[in-house]
């Protein structure tokens, strides 16, 4: 349900394996509907988001990033054969892992839409020889790897003022809604 407004050019949109939340411009200032997929240019490169709802107008230029368009037919293709990619170097990297008897949590691997990234998600302090392998691992999709250490979202919290009554939670309004509660520190 795609409407044509001048109004509705701000969306929040929700990117990332990790649910973040951020105020996105659709580029052709299309205003999109509550719980519609769409193609988002982020600082990360191009990532699937989720309309979470209307952001309004702004008059400090405080946009996370752009709204491309909506998902199509054949970014749905694209995106099942990412989710592919991103099983098939998630079950490589445990196995990599095990075989070199390195005791580190692989939390999730993400792809990114422009297929040009690979993040994976450790639990812990990632040591160096983690990195290379996770390199090389992208390298068989040719993709840049990411890593990125869950540890320090769960003593830093989700931003600034998480978990503190001024900011209800940082992310979503209250903790409640916070993908990250339970194990939050704050």
């Amino acid at each position: 349900m795609i409407q044509q407004t001048a109004i509705g050019r701000h969306h929040f949109v929700r990117v990332s394996v990790l649910g973040h939340v951020g105020r996105f411009t659709s580029v052709d200032a299309i205003a999109y509907g509550r719980g519609m997929r769409v193609i988002c240019r982020t600082s990360r490169g191009l990532e699937v988001g989720e309309i979470l709802g209307p952001a309004g107008e702004s008059e400090v230029n405080d946009s996370d990033g752009s709204i491309v368009r909506g998902v199509t037919v054949e970014d749905n293709l694209l995106l099942a054969r990412l989710e592919r990619n991103r099983q098939e170097a998630f079950a490589a990297c445990e196995q990599e892992l095990s075989h070199r008897g390195i005791h580190i949590p692989l939390l999730e691997v993400e792809q990114l839409f422009d297929g040009g990234s690979l993040y994976f998600y450790f639990l812990g302090d990632v040591p160096e020889e983690v990195a290379e392998l996770t390199n090389r691992l992208a390298e068989t999709y040719n993709a840049a790897a990411g890593i990125s250490q869950f540890s320090d979202l769960l003593e830093t919290g989700c931003g600034p003022g998480c978990g503190t009554e001024e900011k209800a939670g940082g992310c979503g309004g209250s903790c409640a809604g916070c993908s990250i509660a339970k194990a939050c520190k704050k």
